[in-house]
């Protein structure tokens, strides 16, 4: 799965200009009220479908509301994988929606979006790295059933590096949750002294 360049501005309203990438120009796409998508680069409309494969293709793009310039983007991208968590194959078990879920609104949750977004680049990397050093890699991005036969081969030793790196991320985390915790009692410790 190749990573998409999508531009999500900070702001809600349509800068006066936005600034093409050094790919080509961003792609501009409208939603209307009637929840269709308008492609301004192909002048015409385009279906959730087609939003993928600019994501599956590398593409620089962002979503607008047609009326009030609103960034749409990540609701749109929110959609494409609520269809393909409710397609064939889910990607998250019941138990780890649930778990974040339930990490909305809670203190750890900044902290696990920028973990979750670090793993998933560190991910994306050494995949990369097995596509070039296996010769999958043609310049563009790799069919998903090549990176599959090629996974079928390899499964041990990716199942064995994978389970490496998730053991060592663990072990990370649990250090960091100890270092916050010391900190919080030497924090906590400070201010009863001074209280006294």
């Amino acid at each position: 799965m190749t990573q998409a360049k999508v531009r999500s501005p900070r702001s809600t309203t349509a800068p006066a200009d936005e600034a093409p990438d050094a790919a080509g120009s961003l792609r501009i796409l409208k939603k209307y009220p009637n929840r269709r998508l308008y492609d301004t680069q192909t002048s015409g409309y385009i279906t959730l479908a087609d939003v993928r494969q600019m994501v599956l293709d590398n593409e620089s793009f962002v979503v607008r509301d047609a009326k009030t310039g609103e960034d749409l983007t990540r609701s749109i991208l929110l959609q494409i994988i609520l269809e393909a968590e409710t397609g064939g194959m889910p990607m998250f078990t019941t138990p780890v929606l649930a778990h974040i879920i339930r990490l909305y609104g809670h203190t750890m949750q900044g902290l696990l979006g920028s973990y979750l977004e670090k793993n998933i680049q560190a991910f994306t990397e050494m995949q990369s790295r097995f596509a070039e050093q296996s010769g999958l890699s043609t310049g563009k991005a790799y069919s998903p059933e090549l990176w599959a036969q090629f996974m079928n081969v390899q499964a041990p030793m990716m199942q064995g590096l994978m389970s490496s790196y998730l053991d060592q991320s663990k072990n990370l985390f649990v250090q960091m949750q100890e270092q916050m915790h010391k900190q919080t009692e030497n924090l906590f410790s400070a201010t009863t002294g001074a209280k006294k």
